[in-house]
């Protein structure tokens, strides 16, 4: 199981949500539906969606099983082949040369910035973006299947939801990385925590993200609402940030010099002085304690 220790710098931990903060639109309906439902995009969420209903099951779930449902007489649902469609899946402006840019900023900065998915969407479709490939993300937390020796999915392994997204914070925070470490829930203390919630960013585009959105900004960290800079409709971010669910909201461009860019690069600046702030308590704390 990984567990990582506190580093001798401050970790920043930019944490997505990926449909409609990384991607335009859901990535299933970028190829997969389209495939598989002639084209008929809005009725197969209908489908997953009474599903559930019918069923108080899991919407998450729902959606993976109509997914395999779908595919049977169709085509080959493997492994591979949602990642091949996973790399077809379109992405924000600036997007491919983000998580780079951001990691150098910081680096110039003496902060250690970490890139983290959690998401409601498919784990193998993501690993199979271009930007996953180049390894940019530290890890990947979103639904998946669990697959038999000929790479087809048999049952699901993760459902990753509005809700149980919050674990993953948690997990962040400490350095408990593995998904089925029970020692998220140990005791740390304030100074030995990995990454301080007052150090995590939280990036996402709708209601689904609220509780993420919530729990990080009750702490002290940095909740940005993206949207759509084509459509320019700001109904979602308007809406969460009067509830107080975020602290920024910025257009879903991530180029060079784009608002999202100069909003993150002054959390970056401003968790510098953060935590060299931080580092003269401790030291005071301690020399106190020796009294």
């Amino acid at each position: 199981m990984e567990r990582r220790k506190k580093e001798s710098r401050p970790v920043l931990a930019i944490c997505y949500d990926f449909d409609k903060t990384l991607s335009p639109d859901d990535m299933q309906a970028q190829g997969y539906i389209q495939s598989v439902n002639n084209g008929d995009v809005a009725s197969f969420w209908q489908e997953a969606n009474e599903l559930a209903v019918k069923n108080d099951m899991d919407s998450n779930l729902a959606y993976m099983y109509v997914m395999v449902e779908k595919a049977r007489g169709r085509i080959l649902l493997t492994k591979s082949s949602l990642e091949e469609y996973g790399s077809k899946v379109m992405l924000f402006p600036g997007v491919e040369t983000w998580f780079k840019r951001i990691r150098r900023y910081g680096e110039e900065k003496g902060v250690i910035i970490e890139h983290y998915i959690i998401s409601s969407g498919l784990k193998e479709m993501i690993e199979g973006t271009s930007v996953a490939k180049a390894g940019a993300f530290e890890r990947i937390y979103a639904s998946s299947f669990m697959f038999d020796d000929r790479e087809v999915p048999i049952w699901p392994a993760q459902a990753v939801n509005y809700t149980n997204k919050t674990q993953f914070l948690f997990r962040i925070e400490k350095g408990v990385l593995d998904p089925n470490d029970s020692g998220v829930n140990d005791y740390f203390a304030p100074e030995d925590l990995r990454v301080p919630f007052r150090n995590i960013v939280y990036v996402g585009d709708s209601a689904t993200d609220i509780p993420c959105m919530k729990l990080v900004n009750s702490y002290g960290g940095h909740a940005i609402g993206v949207y759509n800079n084509v459509t320019s409709d700001k109904t979602k971010v308007f809406k969460m940030f009067k509830e107080n669910r975020i602290r920024y909201f910025a257009p879903a461009n991530y180029e060079d010099g784009s608002k999202l860019d100069e909003l993150v690069k002054s959390i970056i600046d401003r968790t510098a002085a953060n935590e060299a702030l931080e580092e003269m308590y401790y030291a005071c704390k301690e020399e106190c304690s020796e009294r």
